[in-house]
């Protein structure tokens, strides 16, 4: 299936694995990037030696095209688009939107810059700046998200560019691609969907969890960073909802101390991390270590298996994903169901009978 996503990327089937922090590593990328799809490495969890090593690994395990996430307001952006550029990867996608003079710098050296927006106006926004295309996340998708459905948000912003738009926010299968594909999209970026997957480093008792959720069991909560971020409900989601203020201050310095020693990072980088996230928001202090240090929190479920101490962002579809196929299998899957989607169409659409 050929669309403005594989024509830019160079892959083979309209469908993005996204760059989720701790789990978007070199073995789950390098089986995305086979099974024909676009995988993203996620980088904010990594130092700048283990994203360039996490590069390399990647491409000695395929030849296929293949992307790197990162943060656009991150200290070290600049490195982390160094690395990228020196080390020839294809595709470059930020969780927020990037500046004009990243997005510049990137494409003057060849990588394409894929950005991923929440809203028309950021949508509008890194278009103007040069963007070559951009993954537009319905409220329904895991992470960090908003409040407008993929079925608003899409064909909103589909209308309002001119690059390639790549759908977010529940979907997992191939009846999802054909209607993302509808609305005019040029392909579907899923992150919940490769989790749960057979070549997904994610602790298998922690797979099991997202499998046993219903639609209901996932929620959105501010209480980790004080922003929109959908996740499994769990016992520490909700004591951080009725944790005071004394203990939530105390609970997200206990973290961001654990941060500290695992990422390398000083207190005044990781609180100038925190403050670039509460830019015109109204966050409490310990909020802002939280925005800083989430990472300690994913990490401890998605690492080490600790579902207790840790969160697991999650997208509603979790609800409906029932298996653990490898990635191979998934992208297959997909593309054979949007198939068979395409080829019933003609009868579906055909005019009715009239009555005898």
């Amino acid at each position: 299936m050929e669309t403005a996503l594989t024509k830019l990327t160079g892959v083979r089937h309209p469908v993005v694995q996204t760059g989720m922090g701790w789990v978007a590593g070199p073995r789950l990328v390098s089986a995305s990037a086979r099974a024909g799809a676009l995988g993203i490495l996620a980088s904010a969890t990594m130092t700048l030696d283990e994203l360039r090593l996490a590069v390399r690994e990647v491409a000695s395990r395929t030849d296929a095209p293949f992307g790197v996430n990162l943060r656009a307001d991150a200290g070290d952006a600049r490195d982390r688009v160094r690395i990228i550029i020196d080390e020839g990867v294809r595709v470059a996608s930020f969780a927020l939107a990037p500046s004009r003079e990243l997005i510049a710098e990137l494409k003057d050296a060849g990588v394409i810059v894929i950005p991923s927006v929440g809203a028309r106006r950021h949508a509008e926004k890194v278009a103007a700046w040069g963007a070559d295309a951009v993954i537009v996340q319905g409220g329904e998708g895991g992470g960090h998200t908003g409040d407008v459905a993929t079925t608003v948000l899409l064909p909103q912003v589909v209308d309002a560019v001119d690059i390639p738009v790549i759908a977010a926010g529940g979907f997992h299968d191939g009846r999802g691609l054909v209607a993302a594909l509808a609305y005019g999209a040029a392909g579907i970026a899923m992150g919940t969907r490769f989790l749960l997957t057979s070549d997904s480093t994610v602790p298998d008792a922690v797979k099991a969890k997202y499998l046993a959720a219903t639609v209901k069991d996932v929620t959105v909560t501010t209480a980790v960073d004080g922003l929109p971020h959908r996740m499994l409900r769990s016992e520490l989601v909700d004591s951080l909802e009725r944790a005071g203020r004394a203990r939530a201050l105390a609970q997200a310095v206990r973290r961001a101390a654990g941060f500290k020693k695992i990422s390398g990072l000083s207190w005044s980088r990781m609180i100038r991390d925190g403050l670039a996230m509460k830019h015109g928001k109204d966050l409490t202090w310990s909020q802002v270590l939280l925005a800083a240090n989430t990472p300690m929190l994913l990490r401890a479920s998605m690492v080490e298996g600790r579902t207790d101490l840790g969160v697991m962002a999650s997208g509603q579809v979790a609800g409906l994903i029932e298996d653990l196929p490898s990635c191979e299998e998934l992208v297959g899957r997909v593309m054979s169901e949007a198939g068979q989607v395409l080829g019933a169409l003609p009868r579906a659409c055909s005019p009715p009978r009239p009555f005898p």
